[in-house]
């Protein structure tokens, strides 16, 4: 008997199903290990929007293969409408887009640790958008761990912007292809989230669906991008697989189902929520970097860790409560 798909449900942030820390567990373990997968096994000289569009054409397939196995792929030519997919998964597509893009170039120019803890203020981001788009509200302490995370966050960009904190000799390219690149990939990331989680609990919309219309509306945007953009010039002169060797379809599969993860963690346990997982990713990226690099985190990073480890717990631990009204 086929497996059922996900089933959102209320958030209960108390209580978590097996199948959320299941899937919880998962992207914590590869969004962990992404960042020194992408730096072992991608060239330099890899096209950054060949790897994208490689990549979104992978969550296609993985997405079509688990909708199969779970039975809701004979339902999609019934149910599918050109409008309604616009409507839930084209922008966020078409940011998401974006976003991995910037990914990309900050993966590679940014120590592993460092681009993972700055790329925890998307949930600064997400909350901002999840209160504007779904009126999800903050309590005191939430709002207090959202100001951790950005000390935090501030703390590592004056560490990678100095010669002394960085992995390179030169400040500029730090701070406009690392630090930069990941910042503006999290607020594009905040707000593709929030969009990502009312279409799911609002409009019931599947999350698998979701990442194979959103790949395929962002890929629809990368290739028109290609048409004057720099990449686009170098696809030409060189080829798509410029670069490539059979060791670069381990970070494009590992993003791929990463992608994924992201859409069912997303849509089961809200985009905020997400981030209690991203801590444990942290931690991973942390062990691996030292088990594979050598290379210890830098005194920035110690001193940021504990805050961004603090500043999400808290924000889990204390949610917001509604006020009831006297008789």
């Amino acid at each position: 008997m086929a497996a059922k798909p996900p089933k959102i449900s209320a958030l209960n942030p108390g209580k978590l199903s097996p199948r959320v820390w299941f899937y919880s567990s998962l992207l914590a373990l590869q969004y962990g290990a992404l960042p020194i997968i992408s730096k072992r096994f991608t060239r330099l000289e890899v096209i950054v929007t060949s790897l994208v569009l490689t990549c979104e054409v992978a969550k296609v397939v993985c997405s079509l293969i688990l909708m199969a196995k779970d039975g809701s792929l004979k339902k999609l030519t019934k149910e599918w409408t050109l409008m309604g997919s616009l409507t839930t998964s084209g922008l966020p597509a078409a940011i998401y887009a974006l976003q991995n893009s910037l990914l990309q170039i900050s993966y590679r120019n940014l120590d592993s640790l460092a681009f993972s803890m700055l790329n925890q203020t998307k949930i600064i981001f997400t909350a901002l958008f999840t209160y504007i788009i779904l009126s999800n509200r903050l309590s005191i302490q939430q709002i207090g761990a959202l100001f951790l995370l950005i000390i935090a966050a501030v703390l590592l960009s004056i560490g990678e912007g100095s010669s002394k904190g960085s992995s390179s000799g030169d400040p500029e390219q730090i701070l406009f292809y690392g630090i930069v690149p990941v910042l503006v990939a999290s607020a594009l990331s905040g707000l593709a989230s929030a969009l990502c989680q009312w279409a799911s609990q609002v409009k019931k919309h599947s999350p698998y669906l979701m990442t194979i219309e959103m790949s395929i509306v962002g890929s629809l945007c990368l290739l028109g991008s290609t048409y004057k953009s720099p990449d686009g010039d170098a696809i030409r002169r060189h080829g798509f697989f410029y670069g490539w060797t059979p060791l670069t379809l381990i970070p494009v599969v590992a993003n791929a189902l990463c992608g994924i993860l992201v859409g069912l963690v997303t849509s089961l346990a809200g985009g905020v929520r997400k981030g209690f997982v991203l801590v444990s990713a942290l931690l991973v990226t942390a062990m691996l970097q030292f088990l594979f690099e050598g290379k210890p985190p830098s005194v920035y990073c110690l001193v940021a860790l504990p805050l961004v480890i603090s500043s999400i717990s808290i924000y889990q631990k204390y949610p917001y409560q509604v006020k009831k009204k006297e008789a």
